[in-house]
């Protein structure tokens, strides 16, 4: 197996950073269409476990747009032959001091283009040096 081919991996970034554009301005409509449509895709997030593409949407129709911004760190993109990557980061959020977010996703290249089809969203405090 291939791993960390430079095509697929440029293909995923530009995706991922698609993602991270369409999160901090919350577009909503982007966002769905990045996620499977598929009754098998998840996100488990900070306060939620979402089980399928429409109760993902439907928590991104429902979330508040304020407090989006973030800042990104230490994001590591590893793709696995030409249809299958892992994107993970940490994230910081001025309003929430002394935390760090971590996300990991897992993209998968189906008919319609990349999508995430395994999500996972958690916050802790950040790790004393």
């Amino acid at each position: 197996m291939d791993i960390d081919l430079p095509d697929v991996v440029a293909e995923v970034t530009a995706q991922f950073e698609r993602y991270e554009q369409a999160l901090v301005t919350n577009d909503v409509a982007l966002l769905d269409e990045l996620f499977r449509n598929d009754s098998r895709t998840l996100r488990y997030g900070i306060a939620e476990n979402l089980y399928g593409y429409s109760e993902i949407m439907a928590f991104r129709a429902g979330r508040s747009p304020v407090g989006l911004t973030r800042k990104l760190d230490r994001t590591v993109i590893t793709t696995y032959g030409r249809d299958t990557a892992i994107a993970s980061t940490l994230f910081y959020r001025e309003s929430t001091p002394g935390k760090v977010g971590r996300q990991m996703q897992t993209w998968f290249r189906c008919p319609e283009g990349w999508r995430i089809v395994a999500a996972h969203v958690s916050i802790i405090d950040e790790p004393r040096a």
